[in-house]
């Protein structure tokens, strides 16, 4: 006989909610502001950088920058820079970013993707600083990211614009110097050092940076001069630590994840947002929630079989691993200097069997009692479900909106989870 299970409701999140409207606008006049003509003479080659993340608009974006670039007599060409990102091929990362809608039929630019590196200088510390050769060919460079906190690494910057110059640019020979000098010397050390000479060495024009809010959606936009980097990505990352969508509760038996990819995040699914930035397999003090388990059901089209992230999580099916890349997944992780991170789980043929297992890990909570909740993935956390044991709680949040009756868990005839409703 089948284990009983909780019932389901679906909520509705409510977060802060700034939003960009015009993309293609508030981009030209953010350049516009910086008063680039001044530095550019006509024909100049003008690197710009475009990541592997599934950053909101970035085809917009990109668009905006080119026609930018255009506008003032120089040539916009695209850089793919993602470290190990696309199976660590020119070809890979180049179909990344074309899945983005980044195409050069789209932005009328030319892109230039390669894996190959120079070495530009030295850090402090001794290391070698790889930049990318075709951008370093280029007469300028635009460094364009996405501002948010690091899926492992904590500090003033984490993941933005100098990421993009420490790991996006210096391509897998850049990213795996980095990540084992991250092993020995700190992560601030490291990418505040390679910044510094990427910044005195590779003509970087400005910045374009993206942080998104809480709904998936492009919050801000800004164009930053190269001497402004550090500060105004210090206070970016504080904005977009704000704006960070959650879990609809920090305390949680078993989060169950529909799908995790490198476009949803460098983890898969966001280790901010699940609790596993400071451990693998455990919630801290550190973090903002504690999942004692996860089971993922999916990879994203968009990860190309790459599963990095599947080694935070404890239970998964059979489909899930069978959709795996595992060179992909194997080259990404060990140049990030995280080989748990390709970790198998404890595998199921079906969904049903994998919840039943987890929720007999979670002590001596009843499964019917157990605080469950399912999600989208964590870039779309505003329809969520959560078990019937919340519903004292939901009465006293403002944020959080009953959106239908207990239900009992709902499979197919495989006993296969059915999947939440998602706009992405």
């Amino acid at each position: 006989m089948s284990m009983s299970l909780p019932r389901m409701i679906p909520v509705r999140q409510t977060f802060e909610r700034t939003r960009v409207d015009d993309i293609p606008a508030e981009t030209k006049r953010q350049l516009v502001a910086l008063n680039l003509q001044s530095k550019l003479l006509p024909g100049q080659t003008v690197a710009i950088t475009v990541g592997s993340r599934g950053v909101t608009n970035i085809a917009a974006i990109t668009k905006a920058v080119c026609e930018h670039v255009r506008a003032l007599n120089a040539v916009p060409i695209i850089i793919p820079a993602m470290g190990s990102h696309g199976g660590a091929t020119a070809s890979g990362q180049r179909q990344v970013i074309e899945d983005y809608g980044v195409t050069e039929d789209y932005t009328a630019a030319e892109i230039r993707s390669s894996m190959e590196t120079v070495v530009v200088a030295e850090t402090e510390q001794g290391v070698p600083v790889h930049f990318d050769k075709q951008a370093f060919g280029c007469d300028h460079l635009i460094v364009m990211g996405r501002i948010k906190p690091h899926t492992m690494f904590v500090g003033d910057i984490e993941s933005g614009l100098h990421k993009m110059m420490l790991i996006g640019l210096g391509k897998q020979a850049g990213a795996s110097i980095y990540h084992k000098a991250i092993k020995q010397f700190s992560f601030d050390e490291i990418i505040r050092s390679v910044a510094t000479q990427v910044l005195k060495k590779c003509k970087v024009l400005c910045g374009v940076a993206i942080v998104e809010n809480a709904y998936d959606e492009t919050g801000q936009i800004e164009a930053v001069l190269p001497q402004q980097f550090y500060e105004r990505e210090k206070s970016l990352l504080a904005q977009a630590k704000e704006w960070l969508p959650r879990l609809p509760f920090p305390e949680v038996d078993l989060l169950i994840i529909d799908r995790i990819g490198k476009n949803i995040s460098g983890t898969g699914m966001d280790a901010n947002i699940v609790g596993r930035k400071f451990n693998d397999h455990a919630g801290t003090d550190l973090d903002a929630a504690r999942c004692k388990r996860i089971l993922i059901r999916g990879l994203t089209e968009q990860t190309h079989g790459n599963a990095c992230g599947i080694g935070l999580c404890e239970f998964t099916t059979q489909s899930v691993v069978d959709a795996i890349d595992m060179e992909a997944t194997r080259v990404n992780c060990i140049t990030a200097g995280h080989p748990t991170a390709a970790m198998i789980p404890i595998t199921y043929a079906t969904d049903r069997e994998a919840i039943e297992a987890a929720l007999q890990t979670v002590g001596l909570t009843p499964p019917e009692q157990a605080r469950v909740v399912h999600i989208t993935d964590t870039l779309h956390l505003e329809t969520v479900s959560i078990s019937e044991i919340h519903v004292p709680e939901i009465a006293d949040r403002q944020d959080l909106q009953q959106m239908g009756e207990p239900a009992a868990m709902a499979f197919d005839s495989a006993g296969n989870l059915i999947s939440l409703p998602h706009d992405a």
